[in-house]
């Protein structure tokens, strides 16, 4: 069963008429939790109430959401935004229109949607959402990539084009490079002829992730350790020291990859994986006169909620990769919703490379 669903999942369009149509008829289901803590002990499968059609809203069948490291925080109650509780988990993911209300213009039945807004409660077989919460996608890209386009994919983008005017040939370095985040860099910057050097934990069948990381685009792909070594100097025999740096993990993972920025260059910080502080020499910034700074899609979207024309351009900049083969959806595993117990766990695990996709058909 798991398998068929993923077989009519990978397609742009495929024969779910049948299945929607049923699915529709039944209430609608979700992960809901009603109290903080961690996933496995707080996060239920429940039917959930049928809620009203307004006249903005638009009423929606979830294809696929996947779990991501925001979304387990959320449900912890460690995250900078919480939704009220009870709540339904998710963040993200890609849904079909079924219904829209009458001063609904932008959508229509058969749009696919993605949120446009953090908290909406994506791990649900159907909702209903304001239209201002959601934002129309292609239908004719893969649907794991729609369901995984409005975080990690964005979030690689703004942070390469909004820190550092970058020229092919110039380089990147990212720690974390195996997350979904460092997956989209690789692929936006080997479409742009950037090249990048790429920091992974040392962990079992590290040969494996290189060589997927490699055929993804990497130029080279690093352990941590590796960065303290001599032969880092190789790497830079061929290409420019980077002037950028995207760090999501922190600690010591972050001071040495610090070193290897060029003089002004600047480091990017969107994660702490490691939930160490960033620890950076006095000389870096007095000598080299590196810049440090932050990031959070979520902050840059309340930022440019007037400015549609940058969301716009992002969307269709990263679609267009997606049609043209040049940015996929990370490593997923696809996980029917009834056994998202299992997804949560995998999600939770460390040296985790798979993307756990909840399908909701």
């Amino acid at each position: 069963m798991q398998r068929a669903a993923a077989r009519m999942l990978r397609g742009a369009r495929s024969p779910l008429v049948r299945a929607r149509s049923a699915s529709a008829r039944l209430p609608p289901r979700g992960l809901l939790y009603e109290r903080h803590g961690e996933p496995l002990a707080v996060v239920q499968l429940k039917d959930l109430e049928v809620a009203e059609l307004g006249d903005s809203d638009v009423h929606i069948q979830m294809l696929a959401a996947p779990i991501n490291p925001a979304d387990i925080n959320m449900v912890q109650g460690t995250y900078s935004i919480l939704s009220p509780l009870p709540a339904v988990a998710g963040n993200e993911g890609v849904g079909e229109v079924l219904e829209v209300g009458k001063r609904v213009t932008a959508l229509k039945p058969g749009d696919w949607v993605i949120p446009a807004v953090t908290g909406l409660g994506t791990w649900r077989t159907r909702g209903v959402f304001p239209e201002e919460t959601l934002l129309k996608v292609p239908s004719d890209i893969p649907v794991l990539c729609a369901a995984t386009l409005s975080v990690n994919p964005c979030t690689a983008y703004r942070m390469l084009a909004d820190f550092e005017t970058l020229a092919p040939g110039d380089s990147v370095i990212q720690n974390a490079a195996n997350s979904g985040v460092g997956q989209a860099v690789i692929q936006i910057a080997k479409a742009s002829g950037i090249k990048t050097i790429n920091v992974v934990r040392d962990r079992p069948e590290l040969p494996k992730l290189v060589e997927r990381l490699m055929a993804l685009g990497a130029d080279h792909v690093v352990t941590e350790e590796m960065l303290r070594k001599p032969e880092m100097k190789d790497i830079f025999k061929s290409i420019p020291k980077p002037r950028l740096a995207l760090n999501c993990v922190g600690g010591k993972s972050t001071t040495e990859m610090l070193r290897h920025l060029q003089p002004k260059g600047t480091m990017v910080t969107y994660g702490g994986m490691a939930k160490q502080p960033v620890m950076v020499p006095v000389s870096a910034f007095i000598f080299r006169d590196v810049r440090l700074r932050g990031f959070w899609m979520t902050q840059w979207k309340k930022d440019h909620a007037q400015d549609q024309q940058s969301l716009t351009t992002m969307m269709d900049t990263l679609c267009q990769l997606i049609r043209r083969g040049q940015l996929t959806a990370p490593a997923c595993t696809e996980v029917p919703l009834q056994d998202y117990k299992a997804a949560l766990e995998a999600a939770m695990k460390p040296f985790t490379s798979s993307k756990q996709i909840l399908l909701f058909l």
